[in-house]
């Protein structure tokens, strides 16, 4: 697919078939994800690979909206390694940018995902961090549902034309 394509076709599936995601694109998606830019070009991410039916299905327990864990065959929980952040606040858009090239990578490589938030919310940080035993230094920022999808969803155009500006933000809302 080109590019423009695998973006309007990224949608958040929530229903997964019970079929196991190969190696290959596992290993596809995690290089895509590692592509991504940081500050400092410092790569301040890892990666844990979430597959153990019970960790998905406690992690769904616990989070209001993970409920399609108890069907998806992994999640990736990206997470922020303290050790190499250089610039405070930055750590969370890196690996917003990791996150962004697993969707679109995976959605390019025929599978479904949702990005299911985790940062900045304490209660969800703290319990993601017990299930998968990071240490104190890692910091957990969201969580994909990857597998794939067992429903269909139409490419969508979301270019809000009112959203842009030249040179100077306009109040158009008179708000």
């Amino acid at each position: 697919m080109d590019t423009l394509e695998v973006i309007k076709r990224r949608r958040s599936i929530r229903k997964y078939k019970s079929k196991s995601v190969p190696a290959d694109l596992l290993d596809k998606i995690l290089h895509a994800a590692m592509q991504a830019p940081s500050a400092h070009n410092k790569q301040p991410w890892c990666f844990i690979v979430i597959t153990d039916s019970r960790k998905l299905s406690a992690i769904a327990q616990l989070h209001p909206y993970a409920e399609m864990l108890t069907e998806a065959p992994m999640a990736i929980a990206v997470c922020g390694d303290r050790r190499f952040e250089t610039d405070d606040g930055y750590l969370a858009l890196d690996c917003a940018a990791a996150a962004q090239n697993i969707l679109l990578s995976a959605t390019d490589l025929g599978l479904g995902t949702v990005w299911i938030g985790i940062y900045p919310r304490a209660e969800r940080m703290t319990e993601l961090k017990k299930i998968t035993e990071l240490p104190e230094y890692i910091i957990p920022i969201n969580l994909i549902a990857v597998g794939f999808a067992d429903e269909k969803k139409h490419p969508v155009d979301r270019y809000q034309s009112d959203r842009v500006f030249l040179n100077k933000y306009e109040n158009l809302y008179n708000a």
